[in-house]
């Protein structure tokens, strides 16, 4: 009896071995995929930093296609569309609470860049 379970022990470890070997075999088989990564990024100036005058701007060095300001729970309380692309704009925003805001700048060439800003209440 004792014999038999060593038997069967030694026989399972073999084949567990052999399935670890064949599945690093099949894993290491797989394409690589290349990740391209665009070189340049572009260079976003926003001020005023803190917004006080619920007004700021932005001047970015590439063309800018729309400029869309959302709260922290995704509610859009500014967007502007340029039909001709532009690298400077002054965004006015409408009675905006005191908080933090994501304002996203879509490009010409298709990219989107995502920004924070903190309004503050007026002195």
């Amino acid at each position: 009896m004792k014999k038999s379970l060593l038997l069967f022990s030694l026989l399972m470890v073999t084949f567990s071995l052999l399935a670890q070997k064949d599945s690093i075999r099949v894993a290491n088989t797989r394409p690589k995929k290349a990740f391209i990564r665009e070189a340049t990024v572009p260079n976003i100036n926003i001020y005023p930093v803190p917004v006080r005058e619920n007004a700021f701007s932005i001047k970015t060095d590439r063309d800018m296609t729309l400029v869309k300001v959302t709260n922290m729970i995704g509610q859009e309380i500014y967007r502007s569309q340029y039909k001709s692309p532009l690298s400077f704009t002054k965004v006015q925003l409408q009675n905006p609470t005191r908080g933090i805001y994501l304002v996203t700048i879509s490009f010409i060439d298709g990219t989107r860049i995502v920004k924070k800003i903190m309004v503050e209440d007026p002195e």
